[in-house]
């Protein structure tokens, strides 16, 4: 009887970055968000997303987002139900209030943005093949993530997306990739590496970081780092290589 032929599966992950108005995630406003969606194996990039993030207030989470009309750039920041836009936040990215206001998309149209892209880049069927999120230190913006999907009322379709497991206590947690944890990965050895900001691996790896902290800037960097941390890992096979000795089986399956 011939082999079953299946057919291999094509992982893909979505670099993600946010800009945002201050560090906490659930007073600070989300500013700027890109996107940017590859190949796992091949590292090709597939699409790419950008968009500032117009001013918005402090919703209920699961609540719809209530745009604020503003009557001047100060007002953001005299209500009480405003979200957080603090001036050195905004500084350290380049971002004002006046550009949120011109060219800023309402929340729930970029949370829709997210979702539909996810979509386009989901290219094999199956569980498995659902993107991955990665990121400098993603966590951070995982956050912010799931401040946008609560305030559009879209965790549900965020969760369908996404490939992602429930927590103990019963909140989704999306899989992600830290470029961090490669760099660490890679230069654990270095003694000369004291630090993994984004731009200091950037430069160790000889990759060009133009516009620091702007969020495409950011994401592109990044996916640059992931390309050449595992192009190092994949190939590392011979020269300090490390061994893993086999032992005698004392079963047979494993769960996972």
């Amino acid at each position: 009887m011939a082999a079953i032929q299946t057919e291999a599966k094509i992982y893909t992950g979505i670099g993600l970055d946010f800009e945002t108005g201050s560090l906490d995630c659930t007073t600070g406003a989300c500013t700027q968000l890109a996107m940017q969606a590859i190949r796992l194996d091949t590292f090709d990039l597939l699409e790419r997303y950008m968009k500032y993030i117009a001013p918005y207030d402090k919703q209920e989470t699961g609540g719809s987002v209530k745009r604020k009309v503003l009557k001047n750039k100060h007002e953001m920041l005299q209500g009480k139900e405003s979200m957080d836009y603090q001036p050195a936040a905004l500084e350290y990215s380049g971002i004002t209030m006046d550009m949120l206001i011109s060219m800023g998309v309402d929340i729930k149209e970029v949370a829709v943005s997210v979702i539909d892209f996810a979509k386009r880049n989901t290219l094999s069927k199956g569980h498995q093949a659902k993107p991955v999120l990665i990121g400098q230190n993603i966590t951070f913006d995982i956050g912010f993530l799931q401040q946008l999907m609560n305030y559009s009322g879209l965790v549900k379709d965020f969760e369908k997306v996404f490939a992602g497991t429930k927590d103990f206590y019963g909140n989704f947690q999306p899989h992600y990739l830290d470029s961090m944890a490669l760099a660490r990965l890679v230069f654990a050895g270095d003694a000369l590496m004291t630090s993994y900001k984004l731009e200091i691996i950037s430069e160790r790896l000889g990759i060009e970081l133009d516009d620091a902290h702007d969020a495409d800037a950011d994401v592109t960097a990044c996916l640059n780092v992931v390309r050449v941390c595992s192009s190092r890992l994949r190939s590392r096979t011979d020269e300090g290589g490390i061994t893993i000795q086999r032992n005698e089986k004392t079963r047979n399956h494993f769960k996972i």
